[in-house]
């Protein structure tokens, strides 16, 4: 044949001639070997066209004596595979012809894979040969990889791990490995010379952090204070306002129909105050009816409800009332409007709405001011109490107010509206204080102004302490600037101005009417001692002696804080518009 003529021996005769002295007794034709007769009841597979790979021989791979039984059955049937290759049930595959590997390459391990594929079905041979490859691919699956091209190509290794360029790199993880070796008593003296003892759970701040402190212990603190005494001062220039310019306009217009005999349809500003002045006058007849001696001894003698807990429950009413008064206050003073200003046609509607207004006014005034009254007593029955009940109210109240605060997510508006209700507390806090001071004076024996003292500065000091708490860490979790109560500040300063524009309006809501009725309801006892004993025109004349230099030191006080809060509005507005055009 011609390709026995080329001098090179066919893959089917180096199989027949290596395992000629394997078989023992038997040749390549001494019967069918039983291979062939497990294929005639075996089931048929797809016949695959074999192909000889030609690779370079190299030693066998380690553990291929454990391959040899394969050659025996594989020279059986040589002569059905050298001639009926096309038809042949067996395809023997990868006969490596030998090459010389130079010694100066690395030397590679590889293996020879012999692999059966069955036509008909497998038996042990091909079993044996399944187990081969397997191996074989095992042992050199790192070693090398078939390219598409069929080549073979050695992966790339990986960098070889160097010690000292390890430690050149990190000069820390020598003593870090090393520190688990030592005694007890080096490593303390390591973790002392390691540098900050809270390194594993503390991180090292920056100006950022730094900023963020000294804004929590003195710029929030500093700025939210200096808020709220600017608003005490506008809440109490409103309540001088109620004391002093709302009798002098309806004197005035009752001075004018007086002088001209002619009965003329009042203005929405002189119905307002029409309005406020029957209101003010219904709930302080209303709280003269109260007796304040029997609140004081009920709240004193139950045991049911602690103190503090009825302060608080008392305090969440004002809210809810301050809610509900700056509604109905509105409501009237539109209806107000609206009979000043309709034609004669709707006059009788809008007098009826006005009057219904006006009573739903009233109700709703006097029953705030009666939750102030009751409030008022119980701050004064823990006051005159010896039993550290002020300490309990205080501690009470005001850290349940952190605790129902601080740890919430609120917005700036959110926080610019809490600021107001903490103004409005102060102020209330404030007219409590009047009437403790009211009742000792009736009531108190001895020296008692000395201890009055210290405990009203107990209870100034707590809210300061409270409100700057609060605030501090409002800002702190909320992400909000120190910059925001000085925003906060300049609005209040324009609201008072009165030069903000309507359609961004946020201003301060304070309603003076229940807390100048429980203030006329604590002075009035404290006026009736000072008149003597006499006739009565001799007491009336009393009474507008003394009414009248009361009311010469409460406009003298309308003024003098009138003229300063317009002064200080003014510049302050005036400063924060330099520094922000400075900033542009």
């Amino acid at each position: 044949m011609p390709l026995r003529s080329g001098g090179r021996q066919i893959s089917f005769e180096i199989l027949a001639g290596d395992t000629s002295g394997d078989d023992g007794g038997g040749g390549g034709g001494g019967g069918e070997p039983p291979r062939r007769k497990r294929r005639a009841r075996g089931s048929k597979r797809k016949k695959r066209p074999s192909s000889v790979a030609e690779e370079p021989s190299v030693a066998p791979p380690i553990g291929s004596e454990h391959r040899k039984p394969l050659a025996p059955e594989n020279a059986l049937c040589e002569d059905e595979i050298g001639f009926k290759m096309l038809e042949s049930r067996s395809v023997v595959e990868t006969v490596c012809e030998g090459a010389v590997v130079e010694s100066s390459k690395v030397s590679s391990v590889s293996y020879v894979e012999l692999r059966q594929r069955n036509v008909n079905g497998g038996g042990v041979g091909d079993e044996v040969g399944d187990e081969a490859a397997a191996s074989a691919r095992e042992s050199s699956a790192g070693s090398w990889r078939p390219e598409s091209n069929g080549s073979v190509t050695n992966l790339a290794k990986e960098k070889s791990l160097d010690w000292n360029q390890v430690v050149a790199e990190d000069p820390n993880i020598l003593r870090e490995v090393s520190s688990s070796a030592k005694s007890p008593f080096a490593y303390f003296v390591g973790e002392i010379y390691g540098g900050n003892a809270l390194r594993s759970t503390i991180a090292v701040g920056n100006e950022k952090k730094r900023q963020r402190v000294y804004n929590t212990m003195f710029h929030v603190p500093w700025r939210c204070e200096r808020l709220i005494i600017a608003g005490f001062f506008v809440c109490l220039d409103s309540f001088l306002s109620l004391l002093t310019i709302m009798p002098a306009r309806i004197l005035m217009t009752i001075w004018r129909v007086l002088k001209t005999r002619q009965f003329q349809r009042p203005n929405a500003a002189e119905l307002s105050d029409f309005g406020c002045l029957i209101v003010l006058a219904l709930g302080v007849v209303s709280l003269q009816r109260i007796d304040i001696s029997l609140i004081y001894h009920v709240i004193r003698g139950q045991g049911t409800i602690k103190l503090y807990v009825i302060y608080n429950v008392l305090e969440i009413f004002d809210k809810l009332c301050q809610s509900f008064g700056e509604d109905v206050l509105q409501v009237l003073f539109n209806s107000a409007e609206g009979l000043s200003n309709c034609s004669p046609d709707t006059f009788t509607f809008e007098l009826m709405r006005f009057i219904l207004d006006e009573t739903i006014a009233v109700v709703a005034f006097v029953v705030h001011a009666f939750v102030l009254l009751v409030q008022a007593i119980t701050l004064a029955t823990c006051i005159i109490a010896h039993n550290n009940a002020l300490l309990a109210l205080l501690v009470s109240n005001n850290f349940a107010e952190i605790k129902s605060n601080v740890f919430k997510r609120v917005s700036k508006e959110n926080l610019h509206n809490l600021v107001y209700y903490d103004i409005v507390e102060r102020f209330h806090i404030t007219a409590f204080l009047l009437f403790v001071l009211a009742q000792n004076i009736l009531e108190a024996e001895g020296t008692w102004f000395e201890s009055f003292l210290i405990n009203a500065l107990l209870v100034y000091l707590c809210e300061v302490l409270i409100d700057a708490i609060k605030h501090s860490f409002l800002a702190k979790f909320n992400e909000i600037k120190p910059i925001a109560y000085s925003e906060f500040l300049e609005d209040l300063c324009k609201q008072y101005l009165n030069e903000k524009p309507e359609e961004r309006r946020q201003d301060l809501t304070f309603i003076p009417l229940a807390p100048a009725c429980v203030v006329f309801r604590v002075l009035t006892p404290v006026y009736a001692t000072l008149l003597p004993f006499g006739p009565f025109l001799w007491r009336i004349f009393w009474v507008l002696l003394w009414s009248s230099l009361t009311y010469i030191m409460l406009a003298i006080c309308k003024i003098l804080v009138g003229l300063s809060l317009r002064r200080l509005a003014t510049w302050y507005v005036n400063l924060r518009l330099e520094r922000k055009q400075h900033v542009d």
